[in-house]
């Protein structure tokens, strides 16, 4: 049976991509896809949610959801990488919404039509998240497993010293969502950094006859361009690709139960992810974190997941 997933996304082109995967992968029911302001605004996440799924066309659409601002606004944001519409700057067209739902709400009303049946996968900040957790007390123990991708464990931040960037844009609400009583796993920055795709994920791409292809052969060289001129790195993070692989492939990776808050304020640790690992810890065990993965098998899995999709939206019969 197909596991039921809320997806919670800022795209970027990374999340486009995990997105890519999600939507043809036959373990997954992808109930909902909810915007959420990060890499790009509210506003401009939530045309490229329903950008992707135009220009893929699952077979079944999922519901969408529309982002609305952080309370605090967005202190960064990442279009430095993903260009300054957030998948590239390649300008996709995509139909006005006539029925536009608040992402909080979508995700309250899938949960509780699948009580403990849904999985949520938070691929940005978790904006999203506290504020359902807010609008229905009773949601987050009617949640299945809710999969974070952010925080770091050990390893220094992306956007500070001290904190990565899905948790450092809302850190309120990660707090919250973080010591909320839902079944959480955390796939950190520190697991998610480990994995670079080279230049040759190009030539592994589904072909451009696929709708998949397509997209991610338009999206994805101005993210290499970026990271080379941002980092001077010959390859692209997939961190929310990786997170995704720990939902289809949790036998993958190793998870340790662990005690964890995020800081909220603080001009050099703001956003920080911080576990109590003192040799009698005060604090209870509160989330499941992955604390290493079989690298190899991963990245194998996500070119199979491309592949895939590739197939499953070919328009050329010839290329399956």
């Amino acid at each position: 049976m197909a596991k039921k997933v809320i997806l919670d996304v800022d795209p970027g082109i990374d999340d486009a991509m995990a997105l890519c995967m999600a939507l043809f992968d036959p373990r997954l029911e992808i109930l909902a896809v909810t915007a959420v302001g990060g890499n790009v605004s509210p506003q401009v996440a939530s045309r490229n949610v329903q950008t992707v799924v135009e220009q893929v066309d699952p077979p079944r659409w999922p519901r969408l959801g529309v982002a609305s601002s952080a309370e605090h606004g967005l202190p960064v944001d990442g279009r430095h990488l993903h260009g300054i519409d957030g998948l590239g700057g390649v300008h996709l067209q995509v139909a006005e919404l006539r029925t536009r739902h608040p992402a909080e709400k979508i995700i309250c009303d899938e949960v509780r039509a699948n009580p403990e049946e849904v999985t949520i996968v938070a691929l940005g900040p978790l904006t999203n998240i506290a504020r359902a957790f807010q609008r229905d007390p009773e949601l987050p123990s009617l949640v299945g497993r809710l999969v974070l991708s952010g925080g770091t464990v050990a390893g220094p931040g992306n956007v500070t010293p001290a904190a990565e960037f899905n948790f450092y844009c809302d850190p309120q609400s990660a707090r919250s969502v973080i010591r909320s009583r839902c079944t959480k796993t955390l796939v950190p920055l520190d697991i998610t950094n480990r994995i670079v795709m080279s230049y040759d994920l190009l030539n592994q791409l589904p072909p451009e006859t696929s709708k998949v292809g397509s997209l991610l052969r338009q999206i994805l060289p101005p993210a290499f361009r970026a990271y080379r001129q941002q980092f001077g790195l010959e390859g692209i993070h997939a961190h929310d690709s990786i997170a995704l692989m720990a939902v289809l492939n949790p036998g993958l990776f190793s998870t340790r139960e662990m005690a964890g808050d995020v800081e909220t304020q603080g001009d050099l640790t703001m956003g920080a992810t911080v576990f109590d690992r003192r040799r009698v810890p005060a604090w209870r065990h509160n989330i499941e974190v992955a604390i290493d993965m079989q690298k190899d098998g991963v990245i194998d899995e996500m070119l199979a997941a491309l592949a895939e999709a590739g197939r499953r939206t070919s328009k050329n019969r010839f290329d399956v």
